[in-house]
């Protein structure tokens, strides 16, 4: 009988084993915990990029980058070079920047908006004179712009096409000559427009804007040697964003060959 005594206390004993177990509490093991990772918790970044950009970016360069990276969101501003400086320096939280002129980027630099090691001069432009398309025009040239009526062109106070222009005029020695027949818009957009819709007889744009829409025709470049800089588009990092990572990622996209090569196809060329 002392056997079947021992196996009854052994099944006794084991019962009593598994009720305390059953209501003990289960502690994982710290290295099975998974703790959120906020690198992977959406994310809107806000781009505050020339007007003459927002073709290039809207149609292919952003819905690319969010394909490839989904939980992070691209909020484009775009406007004139000018205004977005000011919008920033007034307290837009923009996380990077891409302006049409090295003016703008040097000026947040200096102003500790942008942290210097993060400029990059991406691309090239360049200016072009157009009228509307099917129109005539006495104005064949820059040299004979002073023809014009009526010329619409980017406020110089704001936009970077607009004190290219000038800067070309007083060295053609005709700036008093056009003073008078100025139609200042707030950006080239607005500008293309205007020429675009009849409103003036010719405008100045970038060459990209111009090769955007069939309803303005391109009448000359502006010949080299009359500004003092190439049109060079620099890129640059806020120094208050609040997600430098993904920002950097966005920064080096922008500057990947593949994003290169669509600048090219809207007509940037690549600066070396």
């Amino acid at each position: 009988m002392k056997p079947m005594k021992t196996n009854r206390r052994r099944v006794i004993l084991g019962a009593a084993l598994l009720l305390i177990l059953s209501q003990t509490p289960v502690f994982s093991s710290p290295r099975q915990e998974k703790s959120p990772d906020p690198q992977q918790d959406p994310v809107t970044l806000v781009v505050a990029a020339a007007a003459s950009l927002e073709n290039a970016y809207v149609q292919q360069l952003i819905p690319l980058f969010q394909k490839n990276h989904p939980r992070i969101t691209i909020q484009g501003v775009y406007d004139s070079s000018g205004r977005l400086q000011t919008q920033i320096e007034q307290g837009l939280e923009a996380d990077l920047f891409m302006s049409a002129a090295t003016r703008q980027m040097d000026a947040l630099v200096e102003k500790n908006f942008i942290a210097p090691e993060s400029v990059k001069a991406l691309l090239q432009n360049k200016l072009v004179l157009i009228k509307p398309a099917g129109t005539t025009t006495a104005v064949t040239s820059f040299e004979t712009i002073t023809e014009a009526q009526t010329i619409a062109l980017g406020d110089p106070a704001t936009t970077p096409a607009g004190q290219y222009a000038q800067e070309a005029f007083i060295n053609l020695g005709i700036g008093e000559a056009v003073s008078s027949k100025l139609s200042l818009g707030n950006n080239v957009t607005e500008v293309l427009n205007w020429v675009g819709e009849g409103s003036a007889e010719v405008g100045i744009v970038y060459a990209t804007d111009a090769a955007s829409t069939p309803k303005v025709a391109v009448i000359a470049e502006l010949p080299e040697g009359l500004l003092a800089t190439q049109v060079i588009y620099p890129v640059g990092m806020l120094s208050a964003s609040a997600h430098p990572q993904e920002t950097r990622l966005f920064f080096d996209f922008l500057a990947s060959p593949e994003a290169l090569e669509i600048f090219k196809t809207f007509g940037f060329t690549p600066q070396d």
